[in-house]
């Protein structure tokens, strides 16, 4: 059950880090409070930074909401027009973001300066149409309860706020399914705006919004690194961070060259789709060797286990594990010779095969004065001696 919520550990650790960082700042009014004014001075570089950044590395999510906070905040502070307007439009107001939090959900990132992004903008004024809609219709349905002596006021809250309570749950279901920190950050946000506008919470706008657009900014460093360093198929590291890894290994180490066997045929019969899904599921596989290895995805199908301060022999052993518990993996596919669509409602057992997958490993112990691609190379010449070698096996 769980693996279907691959987002549960980011979903918690951004909830926990956000609740500390807010409970830390109420602990500590009494040193921040004598430098608001600071505070609501750089809070507007924090904003076009926030912007700028998103926008340059593609989160245009945050982009959107940011601007969308800044502009709230300049008409709180009257630096632009319509503060008393707002303040009697709190319900219309809150219930706008709460719709807006739930698109902003739904969408991927995409370009602003593009059709896309002229897609997102239509569609937030949407958001805070249907708001206005919605509230017309729950104020409609409670006069005409009234007339017809129909006892629906005692529900005006609940009806109000309907809502919020679907978007909590479908920006909660979202943040779980998949460990994506954009959307975590956008379940955070939402409860913090529910917070602001029952007034829960009592910071002024200026740090509360400060915060917040610190927090985006670390979201997008962190997702970027991801990005950079972390293969995007399997969601193993990637080459790049194995080079920049490379540089931390001390004088001994063992390196391992992983390569899945037939690939190539196994592709060419099944399909790239399901190749892909074969990979990922054995790089998951190898990403729990145990023995303190660090798995890289090296390019294709192959893989390096980096052993710390250990030689071939210590690795030996942690790896022959490795190849006989990926040997014995059973893998569900889907079957890739599939019948009219139309004719098939439900998955029967004719849709899946098992399959099985070995692999081929050779490995090297760095020797004096090697340098680290020097013993990835004694690594491969061991890798090719282990497929000359019949395959499914280690080799040295």
């Amino acid at each position: 059950m769980f693996q279907k919520f691959e987002g549960i550990k980011t979903t918690l650790w951004t909830g926990l880090l956000v609740a500390i960082v807010f409970f830390a700042v109420n602990y500590s009014q009494h040193i921040w409070q004598e430098k608001i004014t600071l505070i609501e001075q750089v809070i507007y570089i924090l904003f076009v930074v926030g912007i700028i950044f998103s926008a340059q590395f593609g989160r245009s999510r945050f982009t959107f909401l940011i601007s969308l906070w800044a502009v709230y905040y300049l008409v709180q502070y009257q630096i632009l027009p319509g503060k008393e307007w707002l303040s009697s439009q709190q319900d219309w107001l809150f219930l706008s973001g709460v719709l807006c939090f739930a698109f902003l959900t739904l969408v991927k990132d995409r370009g602003i300066l593009s059709i896309h992004g002229l897609f997102r903008v239509a569609s937030i004024i949407l958001c805070i149409a249907i708001a206005k809609f919605w509230l017309f219709s729950v104020q409609w349905w409670l006069n005409y309860s009234q007339i017809n002596s129909i006892n629906f006021g005692q529900y005006r809250e609940l009806l109000t706020e309907f809502p919020l309570y679907l978007t909590t749950l479908f920006v909660f279901y979202k943040s779980l399914k998949l460990p994506n920190l954009l959307v975590s950050s956008l379940l955070t946000s939402l409860i913090l705006w529910s917070l602001l506008h029952s007034q829960y919470l009592t910071f002024p706008l200026s740090m509360t919004f400060s915060l917040l657009t610190l927090h985006y900014i670390l979201v997008v460093v962190i997702d970027s690194y991801f990005l950079a360093y972390r293969d995007e198929l399997t969601k193993i590291p990637s080459r790049r961070a194995l080079n920049q890894y490379a540089l931390s290994l001390g004088g001994k180490y063992s390196v391992a060259m992983l390569d899945i066997d037939h690939f190539k045929k196994f592709n060419d019969n099944y399909g790239h789709d399901i190749g892909d899904q074969v990979l990922k599921l054995v790089a998951a596989k190898m990403a729990q060797v145990k023995g303190g290895g660090r798995v890289f995805r090296y390019g294709g199908e192959e893989f390096i286990v980096i052993f710390p301060r250990k030689d071939a022999n210590e690795s030996s052993l942690t790896l022959e594990k490795l190849r006989q518990a990926i040997a014995d993996y059973k893998i569900v596919i889907r079957h890739p010779i599939r019948k009219n669509k139309k004719a098939r409602k439900g998955n029967s057992a004719e849709d899946f095969k098992t399959v099985n997958v070995t692999i081929s490993i050779g490995v090297a112990t760095r020797e004096n004065k090697l340098s680290f691609e020097q013993t990835v190379k004694s690594a491969d010449e061991a890798l090719y001696r282990a497929k000359k070698n019949g395959r499914n096996n280690v080799s040295y």
